[in-house]
């Protein structure tokens, strides 16, 4: 698998090809269950501010700092080799929806910060861990008419995706992540425009950190809801040449297999990763979904055998036991190698 000459992250091609890494779970499941109110999210510095917060997770990294260093630590406890920061939706395109897009950058930085420090307190020679910088797809597309009567209307431009997303990865940069993942791809031009900004910023700064892109499938369809396959999107995406293409969010393991084998199939040398919802939303559970961390391990266990992973964790649902559980699962195969590497799904030795 030939891969750029990274300056962060550089030891993740080599650790992706000698076993499969662990990626963290869900962040908003797990902040559910401190039960914050109003108060806790505007924290002392946004007491006053005019519009309602609570359910924007984005700025707690300014508010509450403690409760998503705590998650971070759990995850990482858990096993995660790879921890994303809490920005999935710290644009300014995202961030004008509660009048803070002028806290977009710094919500970044400072989201960067904790991931990193959380990722030097559990690193060790033999296992180090990485700080992923998480930009989410926004709430607005490029693609997509927002208006059923007007096809051709758009709310939001690429260029104005890109500038928020050059804002977005330049906090991320600046706060130490090792490496950038967009994420929960439903719009192809969305992503492009994240791309693009990483490249633009990459270029100017003269660091190159690997990138991880992973799309979402949204129904049965096998489509993302841009109306892309999973084929068509890798060929859409591969000319940034990503560390990895994946899949995540909206469907559970069991619904995501297909578009997973699909996509480890299609994408030859480049490594392949997947963290999907816990299975099916469950309102009466603890987590809002069906599956336990054994049902969700034993089913991302058997896509390793299959020999479709280089990335495992998980997504909406999911907890640091659903991650402990993973890790145990997939540690037992060795990671998927590519068109013209070693057999796929085999056993790890005992021992080794």
């Amino acid at each position: 698998m030939n891969t750029p000459n990274y300056t962060r992250g550089a030891q993740l091609p080599d650790i992706l090809r000698q076993r499969i890494a662990i990626l963290d779970g869900a962040m908003g499941t797990m902040i559910q269950r401190y039960k914050l109110t109003e108060a806790d999210y505007r924290g002392e510095r946004f007491k006053d501010h005019p519009k309602d917060v609570k359910g924007n997770n984005d700025m707690l990294q300014l508010s509450k700092p403690e409760v998503i260093r705590e998650i971070h630590a759990q995850y990482l406890a858990a096993g995660a080799d790879i921890i994303e920061t809490n920005t999935f939706g710290a644009t300014s395109v995202a961030q004008d929806d509660y009048g803070l897009a002028a806290f977009a950058r710094e919500m970044n930085v400072a989201a960067a910060r904790l991931a990193r420090a959380a990722c030097d307190q559990f690193s060790s020679a033999d296992k180090p861990r990485f700080a992923a910088g998480a930009l989410g797809p926004t709430p607005k597309t490029a693609s997509i008419s927002p208006d059923v009567n007007d096809p051709a209307a758009r709310n939001v431009s690429f260029d104005e995706l890109k500038a928020a997303y050059f804002e977005q990865a330049s906090g991320l940069l600046e706060g130490g992540c090792d490496l950038f993942l967009v994420e929960t791809v439903f719009d192809t031009l969305n992503a492009k425009a994240a791309i693009f900004a990483l490249d633009e910023l990459m270029e100017q700064t003269g660091e190159r950190l690997p990138v991880i892109v992973s799309g979402t499938v949204t129904d049965a369809s096998g489509r993302i809801l841009s109306g892309q396959t999973v084929t068509a999107f890798w060929h859409s995406v591969r000319h940034a040449r990503p560390l990895a293409i994946g899949l995540n969010c909206a469907l559970g393991a069991t619904l995501m297999r297909p578009y997973i084998e699909e996509l480890a199939r299609v994408a030859g040398d480049t490594f392949v990763s997947c963290y999907p919802n816990a299975g099916l939303p469950n309102p009466m559970s603890e987590t809002g979904f069906d599956e336990t961390p054994e049902i969700t391990g034993s089913l991302l266990g058997e896509f390793a055998r299959s020999g479709f992973l280089n990335i495992a964790g998980g997504c909406c649902g999911t907890t640091p036991a659903h991650i402990a559980a993973i890790a145990q699962q997939v540690g037992r195969y060795r990671p998927r190698c590519g068109q013209r590497g070693a057999l796929f799904g085999e056993l790890v030795a005992e021992g080794t």
